[in-house]
């Protein structure tokens, strides 16, 4: 049996283990997902660059602002806006911590089997990983935060 396999009519042929052309379909991978080719391997490959998200005061819409990798090394945001009496709906940090910096309006964030803490404007509500929690608008008026979560470990 041969050693060498035909990549297609008109190629050349290549050994087996294909090293070369596996090299190089690695690579194009990895530049077009945008990792550096430099970091292929290391621990943390994910280099972020430093950016400035405006925010609209005004928008009837909750927006996904930060995103994740490779944007972020680990850390994940958004702009969330409920109308009064409205929720996010429980939901788990599961292996994350949760930051919450109120904006305007009023609201609770209601740990599940826990506390409640009492949201208004200018504060930050800390939420540990492994914890179920719901966040409500308890106001008149639209209650808009951002969130910001980010792995524990």
């Amino acid at each position: 049996m041969s050693n060498t396999i035909t990549l297609s009519k008109g190629h050349s042929t290549m050994n087996r283990n294909g090293n070369l052309y596996s090299t190089i379909f690695i690579m194009t991978i990895l530049i077009i997902i945008g990792l550096p080719i430099h970091s292929f391997g290391q621990k943390n490959p994910i280099k972020p660059t430093p950016k400035l998200i405006a925010l609209d005061k005004l928008s009837p819409d909750s927006a996904q602002v930060l995103n994740g990798p490779p944007e972020t090394v680990t850390m994940r945001s958004g702009y969330m806006v409920l109308a009064p009496t409205k929720s996010v709906g429980k939901h788990s940090t599961k292996n994350n911590e949760e930051a919450i910096v109120v904006l305007s309006g009023t609201g609770e964030m209601k740990i599940i089997r826990g506390s409640t803490l009492h949201l208004r404007p200018y504060c930050v509500a800390y939420c540990p990983p492994n914890t179920e929690h719901d966040v409500t608008n308890t106001g008149i008026d639209t209650l808009r935060y951002v969130y910001i979560v980010a792995k524990a470990k």
